[in-house]
């Protein structure tokens, strides 16, 4: 059973994902973001979803996305990339910088979604640069 970020939650839904984890499939989240960004403020994401399912079968999930890095190497072999010369942007410092991190990339965590200052300050890592904007590449 494969999880990944959606708009149309329903609880049909939910119950099916644990009779099949129950039943023996495996499950599978694309990543572990509790919240996302809108327009009107935070959301809930495939993380907070995850975390329901996993309450409801005692089973905890695999993550193929970010943070596992086993992502970032596998496209850098598709299109024969390497760590030294590739980077990794993004807004959430649990997720996005410690996969690129991990990878062996260059991290630019931009200021335009989750984190900020405050958020920066909760780990024990840092990004390889910090940008208010993904436009301050430019």
């Amino acid at each position: 059973m494969v999880l990944g970020e959606t708009r149309n939650l329903s609880f049909e839904n939910l119950t099916k994902a644990v009779r099949l984890i129950g039943a023996g499939a495996r499950f599978i989240v694309t990543n572990p973001d509790a919240t996302g960004p809108s327009a009107e403020g935070p959301i809930p994401a495939a993380g907070s979803v995850a975390a329901l399912i996993s309450k409801a079968t005692g089973m905890e999930p695999y993550i193929v996305g970010k943070p596992n890095p086993m992502m970032f190497r596998s496209a850098m072999r598709k299109i024969g990339a390497h760590s030294e010369s590739t980077g990794m942007i993004g807004d959430r410092m649990d997720t996005d910088v410690v996969a690129g991190i991990e990878a062996g990339l260059h991290t630019v965590l931009v200021l335009t979604g989750i984190a900020d200052d405050a958020e920066i300050a909760k780990y024990p890592f840092r990004p390889t640069e910090i940008l208010n904007s993904v436009a301050d590449l430019i």
